[in-house]
């Protein structure tokens, strides 16, 4: 399945619009996580912790998008977008797109 943020995909024809398509993921954040990226905002650097939470958290929200394009009978979603917020002591992800059948 073809998943890109354009409108469009270059060279391919949309035959049919099926709906919008969601994928959400919210990922608890841990104590340890949290005391580790408390300590990396006190000595400076990048939080690989709550960066690999987030890079897990995208790519779930993006498999989850993708079969629920794929259970509509879709074969791409354009017009990709993702965002991010803060819920309490987790994060939520959540990707939306259009679910497309391209020739």
């Amino acid at each position: 399945m073809i998943i890109t943020t354009t409108p469009s995909i270059e060279g391919r024809t949309i035959k049919e619009y099926k709906s919008i398509v969601f994928g959400e993921v919210v990922n608890g954040v841990n104590f340890a996580k949290d005391f580790a990226a408390g300590l990396t905002n006190i000595f400076g650097g990048r939080s690989n912790s709550y960066e690999g939470e987030l890079l897990k958290a995208r790519d779930d929200a993006l498999k989850e998008m993708e079969h629920r394009a794929h259970q509509m009978g879709a074969n791409a979603v354009v017009g990709v977008d993702i965002d991010y917020e803060v819920l309490g002591q987790g994060i939520m992800v959540t990707a939306s797109g259009t679910a497309v059948i391209i020739e």
